[in-house]
């Protein structure tokens, strides 16, 4: 039965008219649900900038907040690709059993609700409680460095996921050829390895610097008088309903924050994507005998070391610092106790925690499905050069506005058709902030694979789908995981869009975010402190790791 599929699918696949009606298709749906509503959504509002033009000091903190968003995103970015590919290099090269283990921790951040990320980071560098305890005053305080920290934690798990995808699906063969001529590891991994993956570190880069761009709810927490983009806006946000803007200068404000941080993030990309296909790997030709020094298994332990204490110190610890109270609510008994028995406020802890594990599930099936032909399109270059170009810097649109202003816009979108369910409405919503990671990694994934393979299988009769069956998937199948794991973790973990998009719905971060408000005195809720809070975190923490480890468990025994 499956190969008479298999033999359907191949018939269909080899005529062109169904094969382009396939991409046409993609493409459509892409500007249809992805593209367009976030834009119209913001452009409906653009009657509105007449309201701001007249008030230059609402402007000139716009454009400046505006800058930082830019440049924290930069630097942040280069640094998470500097600190993600040691940790990358251990997962896929490594021989520890345990690796899963740490693959999966890697993940964490990614699950932790953004609101609690940013509270957990603000317990931990700056309360009493966390690191600050040991130096006996406040370590980080809210600012520009403690959202640096924060920015650096929540998109160092896009960076690792990439770059573990694009080296596990890369063959050895090549690599151990030039350690055969007596290239040293880390001059085999920069002259052979880094080169054929280069697509995949810009797909990394430019990801992590797009999550940089669009991050508000953790954001807000953390910034205290510093302001970016998306804190500016939420600062719009809280003005509007303190009645200290109009609805006009509200409305003009966030359209022209929003406006300037597409214009200006597209050109980026651009930039990224033209330089980035004329930089020239390998780079340094005097760097072989001090790899070779570095390659020995002494200063291989104090690399690894490293990387695992900046990744321990820096992301992992600081994450789970608001979980902690866990512990103490499982010892105690009566806080786990009505946990588990879903009394009081903790039905609707489970309710929501269903809710956002069935839309994660459906959301990463549906960016599977039409995020593969768009990523082929991409990196096959199917219509052209140029579309492939335009089409692969317009899939960032959708992270790169603030997550909050992304909701409000699709709101405005959607909520002029009628009779769409709010359920629809977060899949829409979560589809358009996912669907871009995927087809970043696929597409770098496929931009890996030589040409030249897929043309001699054409020779032999090969058709469209066996080349892909055949080819294509084996040699990018762990960059799928890897994209559908970061659709689903960043679906489970999204606060501000769903927040913004619905109000009769209540995900487990949205559930989480406004217990945490309630610990900090704002919207006080009956029931709520800090063991539940803990014990919330903690749990959706443990689901999480359970189900991607499974995952990750089935695809390392090649089940997947």
């Amino acid at each position: 039965m499956l190969s008479k599929l298999w033999n359907t699918l191949n018939t269909l696949s080899a005529k062109k008219p169904l094969k382009y009606t396939l991409y046409l298709s993609a493409i459509i749906i892409f500007f249809a649900i992805i593209l367009i509503p976030p834009i119209i959504g913001i452009l409906i509002k653009a009657g509105s900038l007449q309201a701001v033009f007249g008030q230059p000091e609402l402007m000139n903190a716009a454009l400046g907040a505006i800058s930082n968003s830019f440049i924290i995103g930069l630097v942040v970015a280069a640094l998470d690709l500097i600190a993600g590919l040691p940790l990358a290099w251990i997962i896929s090269r490594g021989k520890s059993r345990w690796l899963s283990v740490l693959d999966t921790f890697a993940d964490i951040p990614f699950v932790v609700p953004t609101a609690a990320l940013g509270y957990s980071l603000l317990l931990f560098w700056s309360s009493s409680g966390g690191l600050s305890d040991l130096f006996g005053s406040t370590l980080v305080s809210p600012g520009w460095l403690l959202v640096m920290l924060l920015h650096f934690t929540f998109s160092y798990p896009v960076v690792v996921r990439v770059i573990v995808g694009a080296m596990l699906d890369y063959k050895m063969e090549y690599e151990r050829a030039s350690r055969t001529l007596g290239a040293p590891p880390l001059t085999a991994a920069r002259t052979v390895t880094f080169p054929i993956i280069k697509p995949s570190l810009i797909a990394a880069f430019s990801l992590a610097f797009a999550r940089s761009l669009s991050e508000t709810g953790a954001t807000f927490i953390v910034a205290g008088a510093f302001q970016n983009g998306p804190v500016f806006l939420q600062n719009l946000s809280n003005a509007f309903k303190n009645g200290s803007l109009t609805q006009a200068q509200y409305e003009g404000a966030t359209v022209f924050a929003s406006l300037i941080l597409i214009v200006v993030s597209l050109t980026i990309f651009a930039i990224i994507r033209v330089l980035g296909q004329r930089i020239k790997l390998p780079f340094g030709h005097g760097l072989p005998i001090f790899e070779k020094k570095l390659s020995y298994a002494k200063a291989a332990w104090s690399r690894n070391s490293i990387t695992l204490f900046v990744f321990l110190v820096i992301v992992l610890i600081p994450s789970l610092f608001v979980a902690l109270p866990a512990f103490q609510a499982v010892a105690t008994g009566t806080t786990f106790v009505e946990a588990f028995t879903g009394s009081g406020i903790w039905a609707s802890y489970w309710q929501s925690l269903l809710l956002s594990y069935g839309l994660a599930a459906i959301v990463t099936v549906l960016g599977i499905i039409l995020g593969i032909p768009i990523a082929i399109l991409i990196a096959r270059k199917t219509f052209g050069k140029l579309p492939s170009a335009i089409i692969d810097t317009l899939i960032n649109v959708p992270i790169i506005v603030p997550s909050i202003a992304l909701g409000l816009s699709l709101r405005f979108f959607w909520q002029g058709i009628p009779g769409i369910p709010d359920f629809a409405l977060l899949v829409f919503a979560h589809l358009a902030i996912t669907y871009p990671y995927f087809v970043r990694s696929m597409s770098a994934a496929m931009e890996r694979i030589n040409i030249d393979m897929e043309e001699a299988a054409k020779t032999l009769g090969a058709k469209p789908f066996t080349l892909f069956r055949t080819i294509v998937l084996p040699l990018t199948k762990y960059s799928i995981l890897s994209g559908a794991i970061i659709v689903f973790t960043r679906s489970v973990s999204e606060t501000g869009a769903t927040l913004a998009v619905t109000s009769t719905l209540q995900t487990a971060p949205v559930l989480v975010v406004n217990w945490v408000n309630s610990l900090r005195g704002i919207s006080p809720i009956a029931g709520v402190n800090a063991l539940t809070v803990g014990l919330a975190c903690g749990l959706l923490i443990l689901f999480s790791f359970i189900i991607l480890l499974v995952l990750r468990l089935l695809t390392r025994k090649g089940k997947v």
